[in-house]
């Protein structure tokens, strides 16, 4: 008979115990339950419980835009863990801030808030509830607040108050005679010289002269693949550009091979081109290591795209301003 009360017991004590650890506090505060239109309340919720409670999982209420159909929610913060007693390190204590405001006068009771432990949606652990009381502005109706619009007050004439005005009116002028003789005086000294528009530099020389200077970084031999192809798909994307009037930096290398397509290019030009710009994008975005020979068939394959495409007759700046004016 012992024995069966103190297994009974032995039961009880431990029944009691993981009720203990299955404890959660959640708690609802307002800063201030009283505001007038316009004006905001901080509501802190606060979830507490033991450090001992293994795999405990706590979900918090989803907050909206509003609390209820007269309070708007204007922040909700992040929810910051702490100790609040170092000397109860076991106790853990959840935060959350919530910034609400309301536009409707009077008083809006807002529903408890339900924190779902362990999943079990049965038993939420609940706040309180809270009441917020919301007022306008009082406006004094009394007789004696209202009052005539008194008359504007007449003002003598005084010249000596314009003195200034003429005095400086009067110094202006002069300063912008002095200051229009000196620029006649030194425009006429110096004529105008108009410089002729330098020539415009062909679009496959500019890319001719960025691939050697690529070719001699040497920069896939120090192991920068990723800066040795951007800067050749770069350069093939700026000459494109101008040889093409095609905002190739702006587009990617599956739209430039599908405008590509359509302008008058040989086959293997086309080829060279996709290899140099799908290589480019396998390295940037991919990672990829390329061996030493596509390295070597990238940039050579560049020098060919752009001497087989280049235009051979390069326009004269001046001959060009010709044609339009005629």
């Amino acid at each position: 008979m012992i024995k069966k009360i103190k297994y009974l017991f032995f039961i009880l004590l431990l029944g009691n115990t993981f009720f203990s650890l299955a404890q959660v506090e959640a708690i609802a505060m307002m800063d201030t339950n009283k505001i007038r239109i316009g004006e905001q309340s901080k509501i802190d919720l606060y979830v507490k419980y033991k450090a001992t409670q293994k795999n405990l999982n706590i979900q918090w209420p989803v907050i909206g835009d509003t609390l209820r159909k007269e309070v708007e929610v204007v922040n909700v913060s992040k929810i910051d863990t702490t100790i609040p007693d170092k000397n109860k390190p076991d106790e853990i204590q959840q935060h959350q801030t919530i910034t609400v405001t309301s536009v409707d006068s009077g008083f809006w009771a807002i529903p408890p808030f339900a924190f779902i432990v362990n999943n079990d949606t049965a038993k939420p652990v609940e706040t309180d509830a809270l009441l917020l009381a919301v007022y306008t502005l009082p406006v004094d109706t009394a007789e004696k607040s209202i009052k005539d619009i008194k008359a504007p007050f007449d003002e003598p004439f005084d010249w000596h108050e314009y003195l200034p005005f003429v005095y400086g009116g009067l110094v202006a002028v002069i300063v912008i005679v002095i200051i229009i003789f000196i620029l006649r005086k030194v425009l006429k000294k110096k004529p105008v010289i108009i410089e002729p528009p330098k020539p415009k530099v062909p679009a496959h020389i500019t890319a001719l002269n960025a691939l050697e200077e690529i070719k001699n970084k040497k920069l896939w031999q120090e192991g920068k693949y990723k800066e040795y192809h951007t800067l050749i798909s770069d350069t093939l994307r700026a000459y494109i550009e101008e040889r093409y009037g095609v905002a190739a930096m702006e587009l990617t290398s599956d739209e430039i091979f599908k405008i590509m397509n359509s302008q008058v290019i040989d086959t293997i030009s086309k080829e060279k081109l996709k290899q140099v710009l799908t290589l480019a994008d396998y390295v940037k975005f991919a990672k990829v290591i390329p061996i030493e020979v596509e390295n070597d068939m990238t940039l050579n394959n560049a020098f060919d795209f752009v001497n087989g495409t280049k235009r051979e007759d390069p326009i004269n700046p001046t001959e060009e301003n010709n044609s339009v004016t005629q």
